[in-house]
Order: structure tokens, then sequence, then C-alpha cells
């Protein structure tokens, strides 16, 4: 039955299958239906993460034909307003994105020549010509918008030089084995010696690997996997495509998996090719993650880059009014919301809501927030109520005379389940 499926497709069918979630066709969002009686419509809707990769270079230049990285490929340098375009989307919809961050191009003191695998000069490295007051102005930006900018470890130089040849990519070869575990802990040294040289905070504890080259678990002869490697220096979640990750098949959840203790979340397809610049974005999200790349966001003029921003805000908007899905917030919001609406059952007994959270329990380490959201469509305004948990109502969406509840359960920590009573007003 499942033959002419997709590897993502045949993984998230699995998982749904495996947790009694199965639909009759894969749904445009891989995920379950919202539950109805003949009052009420309940769904524990899906998180959506925004995720920008390749943020960092000063040069726009794709290099990859002359042995040097692959940058962002746009015709001009990067400027502070490009880091400032991250916030403006952060802000205008309320949520933290991440920026899967590149830091070569920001080193001051030439470090990196002492590891001659992280760029194409190899020893003689020499970063004095994107040293100037633009890294203090978007050090700036960055850090004075910590709410709505998330700096995320991409890499170092993005690939890895062996004998002078580049190679993709810098944490694993083309079939997702990991590079050599000495030189991994050489360039997260360095990536975390940048970051203080310019004083960007402490080291991110989320990661999208280069050129999406990953492995789920162990690879090749090592005795540790990258996740392993990530999470001894405080990196809790990765975010990739499952369709190109090496053993995707060991996944535990279809849309996530987890490896070392560390969540790995499937990214699935983005919407725009990798260099796409200018454009405004067009299509259908198909997971939880909204992924771009940082040209998706910008503008030929700098100056005109809030026109993109305001295209992927309006794009992106709807997609926190529907039953089927929501805007996480941040990572933590995102991580805890996925876990719920893979693991957490619910069933609606007349006007009350029950849920049942004995799966979602075995994954409590990975549960950062204690809390879930749910959204309850009516034909009535309603009023909610529970004995075993807090309960707040943060939106309800009108239109055309029925009424779309979105509900923030708190205090689940610890429970089995919990009923929530739906009233009309």
């Amino acid at each position: 039955m499942m033959k002419n499926l997709t590897r993502r497709e045949f993984t998230v069918k699995s998982a749904l299958i495996g947790a009694g979630l199965a639909t009759s066709n894969l749904a445009v969002f891989a995920c379950r239906p919202s539950t109805r009686n003949h009052a009420l419509g309940v769904s524990i809707p899906m998180p959506i993460q925004i995720v920008i990769d390749d943020v960092g270079w000063w040069s726009g230049e794709d290099g990859h034909e002359v042995q040097q990285p692959y940058r962002t490929g746009i015709n001009r340098n990067h400027v502070p307003a490009d880091y400032q375009a991250i916030v403006d989307l952060g802000k205008k919809l309320g949520v933290r994105p991440q920026a899967a961050t590149i830091l070569c191009e920001w080193d001051k003191e030439n470090i990196l020549k002492d590891v001659p695998t992280i760029t194409w000069m190899r020893e003689k490295w020499d970063n004095k010509k994107w040293v100037g007051p633009w890294l203090d102005e978007a050090s700036d930006i960055i850090t004075k918008n910590k709410d709505h900018y998330e700096l995320t470890l991409h890499g170092v130089g993005h690939e890895y030089w062996k004998d002078e040849n580049m190679t993709r990519a810098e944490w694993a070869d083309s079939s997702g084995t990991m590079r050599p575990l000495d030189q991994v802990e050489l360039h997260l040294d360095c990536f975390k010696k940048i970051l203080d040289q310019n004083h960007l905070g402490p080291f991110p504890t989320s990661f999208v690997p280069t050129a999406f080259l990953h492995g789920f678990g162990l690879t090749g002869d090592h005795q540790i996997s990258m996740a392993g490697v990530l999470k001894k220096r405080g990196v809790n979640y990765i975010n990739t495509p499952f369709s190109n990750m090496y053993n995707a098949e060991g996944v535990q959840f279809g849309l996530f998996g987890i490896d070392a203790g560390v969540i790995t979340v499937d990214r699935g397809d983005d919407l725009l090719g990798w260099d796409d610049f200018g454009k405004k974005p067009t299509g259908t999200l198909t997971g939880p993650t909204c992924g771009l790349h940082w040209p998706n966001l910008l503008h030929e003029d700098p100056n005109r880059n809030i026109e993109i921003v305001d295209a992927w805000v309006k794009f992106l908007k709807p997609y926190d009014d529907t039953p089927e899905t929501l805007l996480a917030k941040n990572s933590a919001s995102f991580r805890t919301q996925l876990i719920h609406h893979v693991c957490t059952n619910f069933q609606i007994s007349e006007n009350k809501i029950v849920l049942d959270f004995l799966e979602t329990k075995k994954l409590k380490d990975q549960l950062v927030d204690d809390w879930l959201t749910v959204k309850i469509e009516s034909k009535r305004k309603l009023s909610f109520s529970s004995n075993e948990v807090e309960l707040s109502v943060s939106k309800i969406k009108e239109d055309k005379s029925a009424f779309l509840h979105t509900l923030e359960i708190k205090g689940i920590k610890n429970l089995d389940k919990a009923v929530v009573s739906c009233d009309s007003k």
C-alpha cells in the first residue's frame, strides 16, 4: 500500500499509523485532522517554526566553483539591514525566527588559520576585508532583539577542506557520516570563540547542519553521534530535512526523532530555492518548519528589504488562524507543541474534551514548557473550565457565524489525563 510514497511520506505515515492517527490520505500538513462531534471541532495544532539558513556571510558570492564555500549566491554584499530584516519578520509575526549562522567572516583575530579544514585559505586565512564597523552594528541588532532573533549554529566555513579541496559539508560528508571527531570539536571551538569576539551571546541551543548533510544516530566508525557531540555543548534541538538524512528510518515519531537525547525535527521542503533573491513566497507549507535561506527574505536594495519581509508576513499569518496549525513563538514552545501534536491523544464527550498524556509523558525530558495549545471550533462563543489544569483563551476568531478558540492549557507536566468543559456563553 505504501510502495509509491516518498521516504518522508512513508516515515510520517508509519508514525501516524503506529499512533492510531492515519487518515485515508496524507493531509497537506501530514498531521492529525480535527476531531468533531455535532457541536465541537477540536485539534492539537501543528506548530510552525521559521528557520533561516546561511545567515552570517558578508560576501554574497557563491564560491563553490573556485573551491570556496556556497555562500548566499546574491549579487551584492550583505549589510546590517539584512539582519534587521530577520528581526522585523519576528516582530511583525510575534515570533522568534531561527537564524542558522555561519561565522567565518566574523573572525576579527584570524583564529581560523589554525584549523585549515575550516576555510579555503587554510593556514593563510586572512579576514581583514570583512572586519569593520558593520560587525558591531549587526551584533547590536542581534543582541538587542533576542525575543525576535535566535542565533542558531549552522557552521564556521560551511564546507570542509581537505588537501585544499572543498568537499561538502562541514559536519558530515555526502553520505551523512560525521567528520573526524577531533575536527568537529575544533570547528565547534572556533564557532564559540568567534561568538565571543563579537559579543554575540552564549553557544546556541539549536543546530541546522550545513548542506543538510547529517546522520541520525551513529555514523561510520564513530562511537558518538553528531547529536551526542552537540548535546555536550548544550544543543537540544536539530532541524534538518529527513529526505536526505542518513538513517532517517531510525526516526521514532514521524515528524521528529530523539537522538542522544536531542530532538531532531523534519524540515521538509523549502518553498523557494536556496539562492532565490527578492522573490515573494508562494505555495503551501508541508510540515512543521517554514524553511528559508537568507536571500529569500531580502531585496536587491537592502533599503527595500521590508517589502519582502511583509510578503512573508502576509503569507504566514493565515497559518496562525487555522484549526490545524499555529505559528510557534520560539523554539521551546515549538518543541513542546510538536510533541503534543504527535503524542497527546484526546476524545470529545458531549461538551467535554478529555486529554490523554500517557504517551506524551514518555518524552517528558523533551517538554520545555508546561503547557500546550488546543484549538476549538464551535457555532457559539465558548467558555472553558477544568478541575485539573489552568486555562486561558489567547485568541477568538469569528468567521461566518463560527468561532475558533485558541486555548492555552497549563499545568499538565505531571498529569496522565485532564478534562476541559466547553460551555456556551
